[in-house]
């Protein structure tokens, strides 16, 4: 808990309670107005990605890589499967490994973190079939449905330890700051910042401990975001478009084949570039403030921050198949 406070105290002291009635009044207003505008255009359910990519190295022995989480994770408001970010990971992994990886995505739109329980269930019900390396991405929903940090943070770092427990490498994409909503305005805005960033900072705080590696979704990874928010932003105004997606994608995968031992990049620091190592409560609010901040875990209680240079993915190919998974992987859901 003393972790997860310093965290959030790096942007400041005090909370609703110490505003006015008038602002109160003024911030409920203001949901109301968001819940009309966010959220008004029609998000297609996440398109089926699962499969194997990286054909062209051969069928035998794939990395197996499984997403976790939310719509983000899954894929929500874009139509085709290349377009999600499993499609683009896995492409890009398989590119930087030279060999094929198998996709599994068991995210949920809607879920929240107390849903990763059921999920990291299903990734792991074959023994046979242990992930290399998982990719988890949740948040958002925690915060919109205000469920308590420290819960969303137990539930986060218990399926964390679990898959590590399996030995399964983690990638986290902690809590995307919710501030760059665009129909949203201030003081929400301000509120729905501050609140996800030091939600991210606990979550990475969470993950580091037991193992697992986090990358800053932030304002979906890049000033990009802020600058083209009408471009990075799916027709509902909520979800990523394409492009977002691929924004997010190119600066989580330095960090997933970091993970693998495939980086080309070491974990040797760069002053440079702002990469240091930092107490761990430090690094993550250092992390939440910048979006494609990655943090990882050293000898307790410090923690490696690095910013890791970014790749262009390749163009995903159609995935072949792969084995047949149970059909209740996903259920239907809207965010």
């Amino acid at each position: 808990m003393a972790r997860r406070i310093a965290a959030g105290a790096a942007y400041g002291g005090g909370g609703i309670g110490l505003l006015g009635a008038a602002a109160v009044t003024l911030l409920l207003a203001e949901v109301q107005l968001a819940k009309r505008s966010v959220g008004g255009g029609t998000a297609p359910f996440p398109p089926g990605a699962d499969g194997v990519y990286g054909t062209a190295f051969g069928l035998s022995g794939p990395l197996r890589l499984v997403l976790l989480g939310d719509s983000t994770a899954a894929g929500q408001g874009v139509r085709r499967a290349g377009q999600t970010p499993g499609a683009l990971l896995a492409s890009g992994l398989a590119a930087v490994a030279e060999r094929p990886v198998e996709l599994f995505n068991v995210a949920q739109p809607g879920a929240r973190s107390d849903d990763l329980e059921r999920q990291v269930g299903l990734a792991l019900r074959d023994p046979a079939r242990i992930p290399d390396v998982c990719v988890i991405m949740i948040g958002a929903n925690d915060v919109t449905h205000r469920m308590p940090p420290t819960q969303s943070v137990r539930h986060l770092s218990a399926a964390v330890r679990r898959l590590r427990t399996a030995g399964a490498e983690v990638v986290v994409g902690t809590c995307p700051d919710l501030g760059t909503i665009e129909p949203v305005y201030q003081p929400l805005r301000w509120l729905a910042r501050r609140v996800s960033r030091q939600l991210a900072a606990a979550q990475t705080i969470g993950v580091v401990e037991q193992g697992g590696r986090t990358v800053s979704l932030g304002d979906l990874l890049g000033p990009e975001f802020a600058a083209n928010p009408r471009e990075l932003f799916g027709p509902d105004n909520y979800h990523p478009s394409a492009e977002g997606y691929a924004t997010a994608a190119m600066a989580v995968l330095p960090t997933l084949c970091a993970a693998l031992g495939l980086w080309p990049e070491t974990d040797r620091l760069d002053a440079d570039r702002r990469e240091g190592m930092l107490p761990v409560a430090k690094a993550a609010a250092e992390a939440a403030s910048e979006a494609g901040t990655e943090v990882t875990g050293a000898r307790a209680p410090w923690a490696l921050l690095k910013h890791r240079r970014r790749r262009r993915l390749p163009v995903p190919a159609e995935p072949a198949p792969s084995e047949p998974r149970a059909a209740e992987v996903r259920g239907r859901g809207t965010e």
